[in-house]
């Protein structure tokens, strides 16, 4: 391979530049873009149409963390989309119904869908187009249909039995002439269609009093009207079987809807060497990538060479100091005192820095004690989808929505889509961090990054992947920051990462010593790994993620896009 060979080209536009985890979404973000829509109103149509085309990767009813750099006013904003649990989930429910883990499956790991009312909210405060231009490339295709994938079909096909005999709403739509669709065959959701039109026709009706209230008015016929409606009553009359073989009920009900916002917040932020990255807060496993950064910017990585096993080595080692402080301190700061003053501070970062031995692996769990440092306080087949977009006015967007997974729950009737499962993501140890409590949002893994460079905006950049996707998305940025890749080649680069950690899915496994690799790393850079007692796990190419990003070349404007190659459907468009 020549040191100039990517994948795919490196996307350049004058105007804009949109990169989603499918193909049919980039292009109506483009097309949203070219019809006068900012940043805002193509990632909201984006979000609408991978509903529609990745089913089981994101639905309406899941969540969503998101970041935005507003040209306006220089500023970056996070928005958080992650509803809470149920008032009825408690952990004596649990233990008394004779359950150790929270499910990862059925309806018991039901949160309050956030991501639908946190792209509302975003259109509200910064969008320009209707919801009814917004969503409509995303009834289109739900009424029209859309081809299979091969991931897609692979995703039916797992579940086809389970469709066939527990989830009658869900074979109806993914089982058509009783069996899992071919690759190629055109899929409909009539039902996710409807629904859909029935956002539009509110908006419709309350534009009448200024386009806020129409947006009120679709958010409330979903919150508080016939969608959660129809939910709650679901849930309320069909037992659903869970991993454990147990049937139950849902715990939700409309006041819990009601109750739910979607919010604006401060991001949290790093520099280094240069760049200052943004990321979601500790609700999010977002911190932990500028928890890596922080340690790793006191060690020479270019000198180590790329993808070499010193400079492997030591991102994994990182990783398993930043990851150990996850599990320990992350969670709802609404609910838990997170003491990211510290986490993310340079003085913390150089004594983590001193626990990696370069010649030897940990297989300890080592979080840090931050009560040592003075702290001022002021007052089953399921993954998830990306989309990465910068406008004509420097605008631009990094969104990680995910949940409502057809693997996982069944589709409401009537509705087309089924609940999310986030609430699997807590514990229902009383000491732990990510303890269950009513109305407390659990700590998703969903971690979109923006960046700047010497204080003007640059990057966006993100990826699928559970615990995965701040180790991959650490090696795109470095290899563009550290090795001075462009982009796509960035994101092509085989990649490693560790499993070491507690996962923050059901049923929350670690592998201690544990390294994926990706193919392409050398024998050399493997071997060294083994030799420092390193658990080597060779995985399928091509395999790591969905890496997408998009910057801005501040000394041209040129606008730049990546996408991945894996899994086939991510691309990148600009113009």
């Amino acid at each position: 391979m020549s040191e100039e060979f990517t994948t795919r080209p490196l996307i350049m536009g004058t105007h804009g530049v949109v990169a989603s985890t499918h193909y049919l979404a980039s292009e109506v973000g483009l097309q949203i873009l070219r019809r006068g829509g900012n940043a805002i109103d193509a990632g909201a149509a984006i979000w609408f149409c991978q509903t529609v085309l990745e089913p089981h990767l994101a639905g309406p009813a899941g969540e969503a963390s998101i970041l935005i750099y507003w040209a306006d006013d220089d500023e970056v904003l996070a928005v958080n989309g992650q509803g809470p649990a149920p008032k009825a989930a408690t952990i004596e429910w649990f233990k008394r119904e004779g359950y150790e883990l929270i499910p990862g499956d059925g309806f018991l790991p039901a949160v309050v869908p956030g991501a639908l009312d946190a792209w509302i909210l975003l259109l509200k405060e910064f969008g320009t187009l209707s919801l009814e231009e917004v969503v409509k490339p995303a009834v289109m295709m739900a009424d029209e249909g859309f081809p299979v994938y091969p991931g897609l079909s692979r995703a039916i096909s797992r579940c086809e039995e389970r469709f066939r005999t527990e989830w009658p709403t869900s074979a109806e739509i993914y089982l058509p002439n009783g069996k899992p669709p071919e690759v190629g065959t055109i899929i409909r959701n009539p039902p996710l269609a409807h629904t859909l039109k029935g956002l539009m026709e509110a908006e419709r009706r309350g534009r009448g009093r200024g386009r806020g209230a129409g947006l009120e008015a679709a958010r409330d016929y979903f919150y508080r009207g016939p969608i959660a409606k129809t939910i709650v009553d679901f849930m309320g009359s069909f037992k659903c079987r869970d991993s454990y073989g147990k049937e139950h009920y849902g715990l939700m009900t409309l006041e819990d809807f009601e109750g739910f916002s979607a919010r604006l917040e401060r991001p949290v932020s790093a520099t280094y060497k240069g760049y200052t990255v943004y990321k979601c807060g500790p609700w999010s496993q977002g911190p932990v990538f500028l928890q890596q950064l922080n340690i790793l910017e006191g060690f020479d990585l270019e000198a180590m060479g790329h993808n070499s096993a010193q400079y492997l080595h030591t991102l994994v080692e990182a990783a398993k100091l930043a990851f150990a402080d996850r599990e320990r301190y992350y969670a709802d700061p609404d609910y838990v005192d997170v003491p990211l003053d510290v986490l993310l501070s340079k003085d913390y970062a150089e004594e983590r820095r001193r626990l990696i031995d370069p010649e030897r692996a940990s297989l300890e769990m080592r979080p840090g004690d931050t009560s040592i440092f003075t702290r001022e306080r002021s007052g089953m087949e399921m993954d998830t989808v990306q989309l990465d977009i910068i406008d004509s006015w420097g605008n631009m967007i990094s969104a990680t929505p995910s949940g409502g997974w057809i693997t996982s729950s069944p589709l409401i009737p009537g509705l087309g889509f089924p609940m999310g499962t986030r609430a699997q993501m807590f514990h229902l140890d009383p000491e732990h961090v990510e303890r269950l409590e009513p109305g407390k949002r659990p700590s998703t893994t969903l971690s979109p990054s923006l960046v700047k460079r010497d204080g003007a905006p640059y990057m966006a950049f993100g990826t699928p992947g559970g615990d995965q996707q701040d180790q991959w998305t650490l090696q795109l940025f470095l290899n563009h920051v550290e090795f001075g890749m462009n982009i796509q080649r960035a994101i092509d680069m085989p990649s490693v990462h560790t499993t070491h950690f507690p996962a923050s899915f059901w049923p929350h496994d670690a592998h201690p010593g544990v390294v994926h690799i990706e193919p392409g790393i050398s024998e050399e850079a493997i071997e060294g790994l083994r030799r420092r007692g390193h658990i080597i796990v060779i995985d399928q190419p091509w395999s790591h993620g969905r890496c997408l990003a998009v910057a801005i070349d501040q000394k041209t404007g040129l606008k730049l896009g990546g996408a991945s190659p894996r899994a086939g459907t991510p691309y990148a468009m600009g113009w």
